[in-house]
């Protein structure tokens, strides 16, 4: 089933595409400006409200660490609460993006994941931090422990799957195309296993994005992702509709990263030359781009989803 075009609507100004990465999460937003000025209840008041929700606990807690001042702010807030396991979490993933950053050894992070693990053993965001952390700096072997820490608690975390999807497409990029990468199988079977309902149906179409960006970065395909022969074959193709129906039937609204997975079918279409359908997916993205796969191979991600969004919907 092809969508009909939605209505032309004007592409949103330039500062509409902020690819910030806490999406459409209103309530987010306003607690990391309370964070930058030095509010940590408000950070407090978020995790607590969120609750066991993990894939939205990931989500928020990660945007909230990256905030400059995060660390500061939650080495106030365990003062004043020494028992407290978000706090302990947000310090641990302030850690995390500093360490990526080139500002903090990783071992202290390493330390401080496990320690807001112990703190909450239920609760798979201290490992996703670990795994965050590995997945820049560490071994494979640490990539998997790790990833499987999560998994024990919470097997369809998203945010983790990417991770691993990312990770496991970097093997052998040097040795060019190679249709039975595992990188393919794992995440098919990722989407197999989970729930009807589960946004990691997109799996395939992340995986096919991570595998280009590898292939590019290599020289095996062009800068240019709308003019490489890789989504274009019979088993793009496949993983495309399939992606692409999934939404239509099962769209599901309330996930905090479906607008992660929709950038990717977006990309996605207008590589395969799909307007309609790509045109479709850009009215509901609205204004939020995300970085990947906007960015691949290395490619300014504003101006490739301004591009790409014009063309699909005819605007300027």
């Amino acid at each position: 089933m092809t969508p009909s075009p939605p209505p032309l609507v004007r592409v949103r100004s330039r500062a509409a595409h902020s690819l910030d990465e806490a999406l459409d999460d209103a309530e987010l937003v306003a607690t990391r400006a309370a964070l930058a000025q030095g509010r940590w209840r408000s950070a407090r008041s978020l995790l607590v409200r969120t609750g066991d929700d993990w894939d939205r606990r990931a989500h928020r807690a990660t945007v909230l660490a990256q905030e400059p001042s995060c660390a500061v702010r939650a080495r106030e807030w365990l003062l004043a609460d020494p028992g407290s396991g978000d706090a302990a979490l947000l310090l641990a993933l302030a850690l995390v993006h500093r360490a990526l950053r080139g500002e903090e050894a990783p071992d202290r992070c390493r330390e401080a994941c496990r320690t807001a693990a112990g703190s909450r053993p239920a609760d798979p965001t201290p490992w996703f931090g670990l795994l965050l952390l590995e997945r820049a700096l560490g071994p494979e072997d640490e990539v998997v422990r790790a990833f499987d820490e999560v998994r024990g608690r919470y097997a369809d975390h998203h945010h983790a799957h990417h991770l691993m999807v990312a990770r496991l497409a970097e093997r052998r990029g040097e040795a060019g195309p190679d249709p039975l990468h595992e990188v393919y199988d794992f995440a098919g079977r990722a989407a197999e296993q989970a729930p009807a309902d589960s946004p990691l149906a997109m799996l395939p179409v992340i995986a096919h994005a991570e595998r280009y960006r590898v292939l590019a970065a290599a020289g095996h395909e062009p800068p240019d992702p709308g003019a490489s022969g890789h989504w274009s074959g019979r088993r793009a193709r496949l993983v495309m509709k399939a992606a692409f129906d999934w939404w239509l039937e099962w769209e599901h609204e309330g996930h905090p990263r479906r607008l992660v997975d929709l950038n990717f079918l977006a990309h996605a279409k207008c590589c395969e030359g799909r307007g309609a359908e790509a045109a479709a997916l850009f009215h509901r993205i609205g204004g939020h781009a995300t970085s990947a796969p906007w960015s691949y191979p290395d490619r300014d991600p504003r101006t490739a989803f301004r591009a790409a969004r014009a063309g699909a919907l005819g605007t300027t």
